[in-house]
């Protein structure tokens, strides 16, 4: 019998999937998932806009350049990525931040931001 508990959503259900393409999560499991090793804790699964992707750009987080031999290949308008949720509460601040899919973002991501806020940000993501 293992102790594990389910890992749930900043809705309180079952943590869905962000993404499988491109490969995604801090485990890239496809899940936003996070360890204690992971210092930027990749919680908030998003979806990137062109608006967002400069202005990480700008901040040098290049998301767009594809990087081989990581697996990496880079992020275009419309892709789900799971983002540090700091990053994510930096991009709301400048007004860019991605939309959320409030399913698939962790509900760990709620120790730094409100459920009010992503909500804003969910659109038709529900």
């Amino acid at each position: 019998m293992t102790n594990t508990k389910p890992v749930l959503n900043v809705l309180g259900g079952l943590l869905d999937t962000c993404s499988c393409n491109p490969m995604t999560g801090y485990l890239r499991d496809g899940f936003c998932n996070t360890t204690p090793d992971d210092f930027g804790t990749h919680v908030v699964c998003a979806v990137v806009t062109k608006t967002f992707l400069e202005y990480s750009f700008s901040q040098g987080n290049d998301l767009m350049t594809a990087i081989p031999h990581w697996n990496f290949p880079g992020l275009k308008p419309g892709d789900k990525w799971c983002l540090c949720v700091s990053r994510w509460k930096q991009a709301e601040k400048a007004n860019a931040a991605p939309l959320v899919d409030l399913k698939a973002t962790n509900a760990l991501a709620l120790k730094y931001v409100s459920l009010e806020l992503l909500k804003k940000y969910a659109g038709t993501i529900l």
